[in-house]
Parts: C-alpha cells; sequence; structure tokens
C-alpha cells in the first residue's frame, strides 16, 4: 500500500495489463458461486498480504478473484477497460474518478444500502468528510470510501533541537511555521527551510483556503465535487501574502521547485520540513531516515483546520450480482484492512470501527506523533478539500501555473489574485 505523490491517497504502485482483467463477475454459473473480481493499485507485496485476507471471505455463493498486477499505469488500465466495459466488479478508485464515473451513470450506487444496510456497517460508521464527499450533488455515492489521507507537516527533530527551535505541534501556527523555516534555511546542507511535496505544496490553491478558513475566512471554493463559486477573501490575502513573503526570503521554496526527491532529502537531512501525508509513515518505518523526525497537524490561525482526502472502491452498474459484489466490498473495509494494515500501516480507514489496527501498528513502531497527527486530522473542527474532482480540474492547473505561482513568486502583484479567482469562477459557470 505504498503511497507516492499523485492525484489518490495511496500509490498507483502495483498495476495492471491489457491482459490482466476480462472484465466484470462471470456470474458463476446456475451450480456455481458468483465470481467477484477484485482490482487495486497496490504493489505486489501488499497485494500477496490482501489475497491472503481475502481468502478468509466465508461465502459458499461466492467466489473472490484478486486481479494479477503486473507493470503499467493505473489511470491509463482504468480507462482502457472503462472504454471496453471491461471493469472488474470492484476496483479502485480516487474521489475525483468516483465523481466523474457516477455523474456519468457508469457506477452502481451504493447510498440506500450504506444507508439502511444491516449491522454496523452504515453511513455513520464512516469519516462524516468521507461520505460527504463522496456523494454527487444528487446524493448518489457511486462507491466507498475505503482509505483516508490526512496530512501535515514531516518536520526533522534533530535539525529543530540543534537550532534551538521547540518541535512543532498542534496548535502551533502560520508565524511559527515560517519563523522555523527561516532559521533552517540554509543549515546543514539544507537550501530551503520548508519544501513542500507536490500534491499538498502551497504552489495550490488549496493550502491557504485552510489559512483562511482557520482564520474565519472563507475557503477558496465552497464544494470541490460541484462547485458554485471560488473566492480570496481578506482572510485568504492575508495567508498569501505570508507565504510570498516567505518565499521571497529564501525560507520556502519557490514555485516550480522539482521536489520529485524530496522525501529523500528529507529522509537524508537535507529537507528540514516537508508538507505531506501519513503515508510517508509507512516508507520511513522501512527505510529508516538517518535524522530522528516527527509528524505535525498543518500549523492553525485560530481554528483547528485541515485538508481532506480519501480513496475508495467503486463498482460498474454491469456487475453480474451487486447482493455478492457489495458483501465482499464490505468484507474489505470491515475485515481486510485488519489484516494489512499493521504490516504496512499506510493509512486509516475511513471504516471508523477498522481503524484500531492501523493506530496499533503505528504505537508498536513508536510513531506516536503520526498517530496524534491522523487522530488530530481527523476530529479537526474544519476541513477544506484538496483539489478540484470535477472534469475540468485540470484546466485549474493551468490557470494556477500561469496566474497563481506568479504571485507567489513575486512575478506578478498580490492585486492580481482577484483575476485569478475570476478564471477559475468562469470555468466553475461554464461546467456547470
Amino acid at each position: 500500500m505504498k503511497r507516492t505523490l499523485g492525484v489518490t491517497a495511496l500509490a498507483c504502485a502495483g498495476l495492471l495489463t491489457a491482459t490482466a482483467c476480462s472484465g466484470g463477475s462471470d456470474g458463476g454459473s446456475s451450480d456455481g458461486p458468483v465470481t467477484v473480481k477484485v482490482m487495486t493499485w497496490e504493489s505486489a507485496e501488499t497485494n500477496a498480504a490482501i489475497k491472503k485476507a481475502l481468502a478468509d471471505f466465508k461465502d459458499d455463493n461466492v467466489k473472490v478473484e484478486l486481479l494479477d498486477t503486473p507493470s503499467g499505469q493505473y489511470g491509463d488500465k482504468l480507462a482502457s477497460l472503462t472504454q471496453a466495459k471491461q471493469l472488474p466488479d470492484l476496483f479502485w478508485c480516487g474521489n475525483d474518478t468516483e465523481q466523474q464515473y457516477t455523474s456519468q451513470g457508469l457506477l452502481v450506487d451504493w447510498a440506500d444500502k450504506l444507508q439502511n444496510g444491516d449491522g454496523d456497517f452504515k453511513a455513520d460508521k464512516f469519516v462524516p468528510s468521507a461520505i460527504e464527499n463522496w456523494k454527487t450533488a444528487d446524493g448518489q455515492m457511486g462507491g466507498l470510501p475505503s482509505l483516508m489521507n490526512t496530512y501535515g507537516v514531516w518536520y526533522n527533530a534533530d535539525a529543530f533541537t540543534a537550532a534551538g527551535l521547540p518541535l512543532p505541534k498542534a496548535g502551533w501556527t502560520w508565524d511559527d511555521m515560517y519563523a522555523a523555516a527561516a532559521k533552517l534555511a540554509n543549515k546543514n546542507g539544507a537550501k530551503y527551510g520548508l519544501v513542500a511535496d507536490q500534491l499538498t505544496g502551497p504552489d495550490g490553491p488549496f493550502t491557504m483556503s485552510m489559512y483562511s478558513v482557520s482564520a474565519g475566512g472563507a475557503p477558496f471554493t465552497d464544494n470541490v465535487n460541484h462547485p458554485t463559486k471560488a473566492e480570496a477573501d481578506d482572510k485568504y490575502k492575508e495567508g498569501v501574502e505570508k507565504l510570498t513573503a516567505a518565499i521571497k526570503n529564501g525560507s520556502v521554496a519557490p514555485p516550480g521547485y522539482d521536489a520529485a526527491n524530496v522525501q529523500s532529502l528529507f529522509a537524508a537531512g537535507k529537507v528540514p520540513m516537508t508538507f505531506g501525508g501519513q503515508w510517508l509513515a509507512a516508507g520511513f518505518q522501512t527505510d529508516k531516515p538517518k535524522v530522528k523526525y516527527g509528524f505535525a497537524p498543518f500549523p492553525q490561525v485560530q481554528t483547528p483546520t485541515t485538508l481532506y482526502d480519501s480513496v475508495g472502491i467503486c463498482t460498474p452498474q454491469y456487475t453480474k450480482d451487486q447482493d455478492a459484489t457489495y458483501k465482499v466490498l464490505q468484507y474489505i473495509n470491515t475485515k481486510v484492512w485488519d489484516a494489512v494494515l499493521p504490516s504496512s500501516p499506510v493509512a486509516p480507514p475511513a471504516y471508523t470501527p477498522a481503524q484500531t489496527s492501523y493506530f496499533d501498528a503505528l504505537t508498536k513502531a513508536q510513531q506516536q506523533t503520526v498517530v496524534d497527527t491522523v487522530k488530530a486530522d481527523l476530529s479537526a473542527e474544519k476541513t477544506v478539500g484538496v483539489r478540484f474532482t470535477t472534469q475540468w480540474a485540470s484546466q485549474v492547473g493551468d490557470l494556477t501555473t500561469a496566474n497563481y505561482q506568479p504571485i507567489l513568486s513575486g512575478k506578478k502583484p498580490i492585486t492580481d489574485l482577484p483575476a485569478y479567482v475570476d478564471k477559475i469562477n468562469s470555468l466553475i459557470k461554464q461546467g456547470s
């Protein structure tokens, strides 16, 4: 379940070739069990653990088949299977894919089943932000959130101690972070005090959305799935001004900085602080960084605010047996993670009763700062989305590169911020 940087909450590490999938369930024969096929983006090692866990699924009428994971690009594979109408019964999907496929009528809607199901497997047992963000504008859920992503600041504890700085912890402020970045820059081989990763970096507009909401202002957008507007109020502008100043004085890496190897640089002690997700803990647990490190929640202004994101599992409309498929989906969310996460604690399950094994594994590995930060993020009073999930989201990226990032780097004045927001609103209007 190794997580790399990118759109989804987990890494698209182990992937499928065109010959690996034969499509949805074959439905079984009249005298045999239904076969439910499952496709993940996980590594070969994690898939082996999932396959072993699925072997304990007991139902004489249902057979589970985990598809092999050859190399390739998961997104490309998903697109080709979608085009060929050969998607397996259960496939790993990001929130953006779920929203787009559901709106196109491609997925089974599980909303009623989750709301009115038997036992404890119901919507109120999932992380609320995950359930809310997986609903379309008309209340459909073309899949179920499976694992959560939480975000924060990874820090080099040795560097902080050497510089006489207090270690980051819940409740620290943006001013605290920028001051620490300034003191840590150009020390011990580190050029910048803070280098962000490609997903949660300050180059994008949603990081400052956290600042604004924490300060009592408005989020950058009212909804990442089906937005009606974007805005940058006075509090948002205040956050941008502070970030711009930190970039100008060399404390924070500028827009366009190549952050592809930031994880390895951090592990080597060359990056004192980096924005990132909780999934890095699993890799650090294996790779053993040379420095003592910790994970802290994002800084705040007033109200605890963080980014939220989740990945999940989707089902195509043409699955042969929805009831059998749902049984397997429920088993994955309630039982499989208990078997998989102890050896690779990459993310907390969205189904809250299944989170114990994740936190126990981190505690056993002496990753207490990760435990504390993930729990703080999951209970944060306010959350904002990581990105737009709309079909025109890539155009937002183009506008951000051309209009927002030059403001951060000082090539354009802060007075150009409203023009950037106006361009986003034009996209929203066109998209709706």
